[in-house]
């Protein structure tokens, strides 16, 4: 009898031991894999058109934030909690797209969507290159071969080791990142790295947060700066976003003084002004992740948000934790533009019924004065 408890005792000490060997040595893999991105990258323009912009022209641009193939309604994300009305906790399932045939629909719906635009720049967030989650299909490629047309400028923004997280379903290798298409010419594009938490668990699973920085020529002399954002979503005690945020009022302060005209789109990870916290009906609470932009967080910068014609009604962005139900699943608006004064803009949130991403795409019609 003694023996066998001896025994069973050992059994459970070299299992615990070889669990703690496992973490241990996963742990020193993934920090002998993590490194940043530096700041101040020179992105090449692939495909550079020629045309230059006029003043007094109408022009329009997109932004839509892909969720990297995988969030068609179905979805749900391993990461992404919440809470419902009746408290009952809830929690994303899947660390991949649901297969490799629903992310290439999924990815193609997207392009889909934006072509039939016919947008004279797009900007898209979360769109991969070369990812376990999204099963190795090149989007910033299919993307690129649609608008062929379109100069092409892609920051990286997320490029981890193979995340073994969940077990059942791991996110794996992740190379994403941020990409911007033009049918005019493009002097330079530089990528700007946001501050990110470097917390042990958060720095390892958050993106390599930036901001992408284009320059195109206006025949007045001037430069339009184009600038796609995707700011930090995983963000508790808002530490990161008040630094990103602080950035890019630097940058585009800076760009005004100069007498150019700026326009930043993207998923701000923020709602576009504290109505669309609590404005579309769901059966959840307010998801804790969010927080709130608004005109006087870019008094510093000179910018003007751009609320969507039809914000009221369209929402741009779907809580992950569950799939998406309309009525029941919480919306709310993260995506859209902020322009400078010598920018006249209109824009409108596009309804797709969150059929290919966790966000709907925002489309602005723009002039410069």
């Amino acid at each position: 009898m003694k023996k066998g408890i001896k025994y069973t005792f050992r059994v459970i000490l070299a299992i615990l031991g070889i669990i703690f060997i496992t973490l241990v040595g996963y742990a020193i893999y993934m920090q002998a894999n993590y490194y940043r991105i530096p700041d101040h990258q020179i992105i090449h323009i692939k495909n550079n058109q020629s045309s230059v912009l006029s003043t007094g022209k109408t022009y329009t641009v997109t932004t839509y934030n892909v969720g990297f193939g995988a969030y068609n309604p179905k979805y749900s994300f391993f990461m992404d909690t919440g809470e419902m009305k009746d408290g009952t906790k809830t929690r994303g399932e899947y660390g991949t797209a649901l297969s490799k045939q629903s992310e290439l629909a999924d990815t193609q719906g997207a392009i889909t969507t934006i072509k039939k635009q016919n947008p004279d720049f797009a900007f898209f967030q979360e769109i991969d290159t070369n990812s376990t989650r999204s099963f190795g299909v090149n989007q910033v490629k299919m993307a690129e071969t649609t608008f062929t047309n379109m100069g092409s400028s892609f920051a990286q923004n997320f490029h981890s080791a193979y995340i073994a997280l969940p077990l059942n379903n791991p996110h794996g290798f992740a190379r994403s990142g941020i990409l911007a298409l033009s049918k005019y010419h493009i002097t330079s594009s530089e990528r700007r790295q946001y501050f990110v938490s470097s917390n042990l668990i958060e720095k390892f699973v958050d993106l390599d947060r930036c901001f992408n920085v284009m320059r195109l020529p206006v025949k007045n002399g001037k430069e339009l700066v184009l600038i796609n954002s995707h700011m930090s979503a995983y963000d508790k005690g808002g530490l990161s976003k008040k630094k990103q945020l602080a950035l890019l009022n630097s940058v585009m302060k800076a760009e005004i003084k100069k007498g150019n005209y700026v326009i930043c789109g993207g998923d701000f990870n923020h709602a576009f002004g504290a109505k669309y916290v609590a404005h579309f009906k769901s059966q959840q609470k307010q998801h804790d992740w969010l927080a709130v932009l608004s005109q006087k967080d870019l008094t510093s910068s000179g910018m003007k948000m751009v609320t969507a014609k039809n914000a009221d009604e369209v929402p741009t962005c779907r809580g992950s934790d569950i799939p998406y139900k309309k009525g029941v699943t919480y919306t709310t608006i993260v995506d859209g533009f902020l322009v400078s004064p010598n920018v006249k803009a209109v824009s409108y949130n596009i309804d797709t019924q969150f059929a290919y991403s966790d966000h709907n795409p925002v489309k602005l019609s723009f002039s410069l004065n």
